[in-house]
């Protein structure tokens, strides 16, 4: 136990006794740290196994029978296919609306298309959801009895509105940041696409190649890469491969870098010599918005350094002669009549 009065205390709180329990808990964290570090696994080896299964099941015809994932699958369907009919009977769904969340799902990760109706399905009931819940909160209870009228109708509103707009801004947010960490490693996955190349590996083992080399310092990219290599395997058209590589990643540099494997598909040309030069392309463009980000850094600095650095060391500078100022003027005998 330990006692107050043994040591130094802080408002009454044993220093030797917090500084010991912060000890604690940070060699606690190192050693959590260390333990995460040793025994890191890869990323896309799970899926990477499934895609590999799946593969083999297309090319052998076979149909996955087993018994509890064919209940799921058909449990998923049928919930599926309910929504899909409640929506299509409210009027309220519409095939160019579904293909665009389909997209936007491909771009997040997401490769489940009936996902698209849930999605549907809860930027419908959402804002009923929230809208009641603020109904409820706004102006049935007296939780915010003092708040204004207008107060309290921009609250209810805005809970309505982020229901509505709740789904699709997750998936954007996800999709960018799934688009940024695809964009960070394009260019090193196309160096490696050129040794592979002249090494004198096939398109789809050059792919299946970058895939294992990035897989763990880009996940996402690598997981993109790894099923176009599935996919170069088994489809009839190797070009709907890299079409559909394009169509999931929300990119211009991939659909660049599809573009070049199909008319090097197509035309027979030199396939190290195009990405060589896509590389140094997409290499120049990384480095002209780290330019153009720290160009635009003094201007973001100014309102901080207004707000927060300048108003600090004026106080530093001008401090101590204001201080001096104001002592002189006290110690001055004051006038007045006798």
């Amino acid at each position: 136990m330990f006692n107050s009065s043994d040591g130094p205390t802080l408002l009454g709180v044993d220093v030797i006794m917090v500084g010991t329990l912060l000890a604690g808990v940070a060699a606690m964290a190192v050693m959590l740290a260390i333990y995460a570090a040793v025994t890191v696994k890869d990323p896309m080896a799970k899926r990477v196994k499934a895609l590999n299964s799946r593969r083999e099941e297309l090319k052998a015809g076979i149909v996955n029978s087993t018994s509890r994932k064919r209940t799921s699958l058909v449990r998923r369907s049928d919930k599926t296919e309910r929504v899909k009919g409640t929506l299509t009977g409210m009027k309220v769904l519409q095939q160019s609306q579904v293909d665009v969340i389909q997209q936007k799902l491909a771009h997040a990760g997401y490769r489940n298309k009936e996902l698209a109706v849930l999605v549907i399905g809860a930027r419908l009931i959402a804002p009923v959801i929230l809208g009641f819940i603020g109904l409820m909160l706004f102006y049935v209870s007296d939780m915010f009895a003092d708040w204004s009228d207008f107060k309290r109708f921009a609250a209810f509103a805005a809970m309505v509105l982020a229901g509505y707009k709740g789904p699709e801004l997750f998936l954007k947010n996800k999709a960018g940041k799934r688009t940024l960490e695809i964009r960070k490693g394009l260019p090193d996955a196309l160096d490696l696409l050129v040794i592979c190349a002249e090494a004198g590996l096939t398109v789809d083992a050059a792919f299946n190649r970058v895939a294992k080399e990035l897989g763990r310092a880009y996940p996402e990219l690598g997981d993109e890469f790894a099923l176009t290599a599935i996919e170069l395997s088994f489809l009839t058209e190797r070009k709907q491969a890299f079409n559909n590589l394009a169509y999931r990643v929300d990119l211009e540099s991939v659909k660049g870098v599809v573009t070049t494997m199909v008319q090097t598909e197509k035309y027979g040309t030199p396939l190290a010599s195009a990405l060589r030069v896509l590389s140094a392309e997409f290499r120049n463009e990384r480095m002209m918005r780290a330019e153009e980000k720290a160009a635009r850094l003094p201007a973001i600095m100014t309102v901080p350094l207004i707000l927060f650095i300048l108003p600090v060391l004026f106080i530093v500078i001008l401090g101590p002669a204001a201080c001096s100022i104001s002592d002189a003027f006290a110690a001055q005998p004051g006038s007045g009549g006798g």
